[in-house]
Order: C-alpha cells, then structure tokens, then sequence
C-alpha cells in the first residue's frame, strides 16, 4: 500500500481525514479509530480475545507519530498509544468504516455497554 499523500487532524481533534494518491480523502472519527485500534490491548492475540471498548464518544487525537515509512502511532487522550496503524489499515477502515461502526454499535449493544462509559 502506498503511503498517504496527507493525514490531517481536525482542529477539534476528533477526525483523521486520510488521503491516498488518486482517491478522495477517507474521514475517520478518533472513536472509530480507538476502539479498533490494532493494538494487542484490543485486538487480543486471537479474534476470541478481542475487546470491545465502551465509553469512547468523546476521544481525541493527541498526537500522529510515523513509524517507518509504512505506519503511523496515533496517541489518544486516554493516552492509549500502542496501536500501529499501517497504511494497509488505514485503507482497509476507511473503506469499510460504515460496515465496522454497525458491527462496533451492535456489539455494544449485545454486550449492554455504552458509547458514553
């Protein structure tokens, strides 16, 4: 995967907005992005251990870091910050970012946890 032309957070810091060469820019919402972070801590080491994180409505970006020439860290205000976000990845959300926020909203609702807590 190519690297992005440009990665732009909002002034709010609620929104990664991704360019890739010859596509329209892909907005992603700090929520979306930390509670699919690709971190171990929510990933798990096998899909049966993946976390489902509540109480995200309100997360914000603190910081963009590259890792390489093929990711980025993205710190956010809950400090969480061990999460490697490939270009790959990047893509792959922005892409189906409609299809994991309705499985990340029924999740919570299957569980009984909250956007708010």
């Amino acid at each position: 995967m190519t690297a992005p032309k440009e990665l732009r957070v909002s002034k709010d810091r609620k929104l990664l907005s991704v360019t890739f060469p010859n596509h329209p820019p892909f907005e992603l919402p700090a929520e979306l992005l930390r509670v699919a972070s690709p971190s171990a801590e929510v990933q798990g080491h096998s899909p049966d251990q993946r976390v489902t994180v509540p109480g995200k409505r309100n997360v914000a970006i603190l910081k963009i870091e590259p890792v390489g020439n093929y990711a980025v860290r993205i710190t956010f205000d809950d400090f969480h910050d061990t999460g490697i976000f490939t270009w790959n990845y990047l893509h792959t959300l922005g892409h189906e970012k409609d299809a994991r926020w309705g499985a990340y909203l029924a999740e919570l609702a299957e569980k009984g946890l909250s956007r708010d807590r």
